[in-house]
Formats: C-alpha cells, sequence, structure tokens
C-alpha cells in the first residue's frame, strides 16, 4: 500500500497480519487517466486500475471511481450525497 501520510478507508494497520505485497496502489498519483474518489475526498484514484478493479459506480449519467472496495457501499448508502461533494 502506499507510504504516503494520507490516510485512507483501506489503509492497513502497519501491525496488522495483512500482507500490501502483490497488491496495486489505487492510491498512485501517475500522470494522467486519474479520478478523485467522492468518498475518500482527496484520495486520487488511477482510473484504468479502478475499472479493472470494478470500483466505480454510475449515478445520474456521471461515473465515479473508488480508492477502495469500502467506498462502493458508502456510496451506494447515499450517491446523491457523494455526487454533490465530487462535484
Amino acid at each position: 500500500m502506499s507510504d504516503s501520510p494520507a490516510a485512507s478507508c483501506c489503509s492497513i494497520d502497519r501491525g496488522s497480519r495483512v500482507s500490501a505485497e502483490g497488491r496495486r496502489d489505487l492510491l498512485a498519483t501517475p500522470a494522467d487517466g486519474m479520478a478523485e474518489c467522492p468518498v475518500m475526498v482527496g484520495s486520487p484514484v488511477v482510473i484504468a486500475d479502478a475499472e479493472a478493479a470494478g470500483l466505480f459506480r454510475d449515478h445520474d449519467g456521471t461515473r465515479y471511481y473508488f480508492c477502495c472496495a469500502g467506498c462502493g457501499p458508502a456510496f451506494d448508502a447515499d450517491p446523491a450525497k457523494y455526487a454533490v461533494a465530487a462535484a
């Protein structure tokens, strides 16, 4: 996972027994193809990686991309809230 100081809903506690080895860092910052997670505002998302992982939702004609699997259900619970925050 990312070594950045920013926390997210998908951050792994360093004391955890869950290894991040071999996982793609969806919070990475490449030059283009980026979006911002509407749930974890400020968390950049690589669009291609989010698409490949199914970390997106369509709402009112707009596609929203998420930084982790936990953000999809939060968005589903109140999409209008997060759509307004992302605008």
